[in-house]
């Protein structure tokens, strides 16, 4: 029960074996989330203007950065679907990436996948990994050691720091995520706000049934396991896991404590 196999059941775990140690507590890959960046991305942004807003929107395709001229065409679909389009001249560029002029990238540990839409206003710091066609909305916040996977949307105002996001996971809506993963499929409501630090200040433990584990972490968030979702203004307490296909209702206050798949708390 806790373990990334019991959280995550969806698909094939071995592509994730960059982050998770499958034999390990879940809560593991919060805690090597930052050296396992490191290790997995290779940053493609070279020469572009760093901790500033862009002033021009730039083109990503098949490894190379250009900005986008008036030779270029735009079609701002929803990237998770595919409908962020691209043409040069013309031409199609499937798979082209969008960064938004107003976008700022604070350093260049950074890799951006294919289909990526950046709009303007969004805050990235690596180390950052964000998957093939994902959308980093208007005023998104993320603070670094984080990876995003494909098809994800991380939302207007959504603040996010040292958090996994698997595939399809979307935090839409003025969401905080603190040390935290998503499962594939994971919605979160507008306002939900995964907690990461007890008032206290002292290492993170999580009941499973009669046993009590200490993370040995201060900080650890919410872990939503496949399919979770989350209404409006929910509030996960830190160190709250919850089992794939479980649902909190608006306005809800959970955890900490581990609670099983299907589990809805009202």
């Amino acid at each position: 029960m806790i373990y990334p196999h019991d959280f995550f059941p969806k698909g094939d775990l071995s592509p994730l074996e960059d982050l998770f140690e499958l034999n390990e507590p879940v809560w593991e890959a919060v805690a090597n989330l930052k050296e396992r960046l490191k290790a997995l991305i290779q940053p493609n942004l070279e020469g572009l203007a760093l901790g500033v807003p862009l002033s021009e929107t730039y083109i990503l395709f098949e490894g190379e950065l250009f900005p986008a001229g008036d030779d270029v065409e735009i079609v701002f679909g929803d990237a998770p679907k595919e409908r962020l389009l691209v043409k040069l001249s013309g031409r199609m560029l499937p798979g082209a990436s969008v960064l938004c002029a107003g976008a700022i990238f604070m350093d260049d540990q950074i890799e951006i996948g294919r289909g990526v839409l950046i709009e303007p206003g969004a805050l990235l710091k690596g180390p950052l990994f964000v998957g093939n066609y994902t959308e980093i909305r208007q005023g998104a916040y993320l603070r670094g050691n984080c990876y995003v996977g494909p098809r994800c949307v991380v939302g207007h105002t959504t603040e996010m720091k040292s958090s996994i996001m698997l595939e399809g996971a979307k935090a839409g809506h003025f969401a905080y995520l603190g040390d935290s993963i998503l499962g594939r499929e994971v919605n979160l409501g507008a306002g939900t706000k995964l907690a990461n630090l007890k008032l206290t200040r002292n290492h993170i433990h999580i009941r499973v049934g009669d046993k009590v584990y200490n993370t040995g972490l201060r900080k650890l968030g919410a872990i939503l396991g496949d399919g979770v979702q989350t209404g409006c203004n929910a509030v996960t307490n830190p160190g709250t896991l919850l089992g794939p296909e479980s649902l909190i209702l608006p306005c809800r206050n959970v955890g900490p404590g581990y609670f099983p798949a299907k589990t809805i708390l009202r």
